[in-house]
């Protein structure tokens, strides 16, 4: 497992066009969105505000400063981005240390992409002390390459992060298989040019060109990621 790194040599998966699979972390492989919310719920409470639940699905999937910035505007709590930020990430990892919970067929998917060497990353939003914190229970040597959040000029609903994943594992993006569970990245990996497998977590997500809606992870598995792009082509 590594960060990003420059473009390593292309690698196929022998007999299919699928070359790498790119895989969210929150609400797609570890049940962890509701925790999102139930921290930023605490610590707006602690600062004497009330979120309306009506605001999760605004601040779902996306970078913490897009989420965090609508927060403080929304509720006018006096407090600043970088100072709610500790906050959040503080909570966060305390809520995990207790409970992390995998998505249904997580383990599964994982352990088989690897048996099957199929060159795989995980690309989230979340922050790297985060990221560190969740791979020790996912287990980092499911991931030949990881994209955090802050390690990125522009981070989800931006391209970037799965640009940088593809470039960092040497593959072609438009051969990339790219697991999302919000609307916020998939318009990320979609924008790379990336074929989508959406899992919805909070928000629904309708099927559209080069994008697969399924109801579970369960749903998922090599033969079926391999069969996209075999469609596809």
């Amino acid at each position: 497992m590594t960060s990003t790194v420059p473009a390593l040599g292309t690698r196929t998966a022998e007999g299919s066009a699928l070359q790498a699979v790119l895989l969210d972390m929150d609400g797609t492989l570890v049940d962890t969105e509701g925790f999102w919310w139930d921290v930023e719920v605490e610590v707006f409470a602690s600062l004497g505000h009330t979120l309306d639940d009506s605001w999760r699905h605004v601040v779902v999937g996306g970078p913490m400063s897009r989420s965090a910035g609508f927060l403080i505007e929304a509720t006018g709590a006096d407090i600043t981005l970088a100072e709610l930020s500790v906050l959040l990430n503080d909570g966060f990892e305390e809520r995990i240390g207790r409970s992390l919970p995998l998505m249904p067929g997580a383990a599964r998917l994982l352990a088989e992409l690897s048996a099957h060497e199929i060159p795989t990353a995980l690309v989230s939003a979340s922050h790297r002390r985060v990221i560190d914190r969740v791979l020790a229970s996912l287990g980092p040597q499911h991931f030949d390459l990881t994209v955090a959040g802050d390690e990125v000029p522009r981070t989800k609903p931006h391209p970037d992060p799965y640009l940088a994943a593809a470039a960092g594992l040497g593959v072609d993006p438009a051969r990339c298989a790219v697991v999302e569970d919000t609307v916020t990245g998939v318009a990320a990996a979609e924008a790379a040019g990336c074929h989508v497998v959406a899992v919805p977590s909070v928000a629904p997500i309708s099927p559209a060109a080069r994008r697969t809606v399924v109801g579970s992870l369960e749903d998922v598995n090599l033969t079926f990621l391999r069969g996209l792009m075999t469609r596809m082509r």
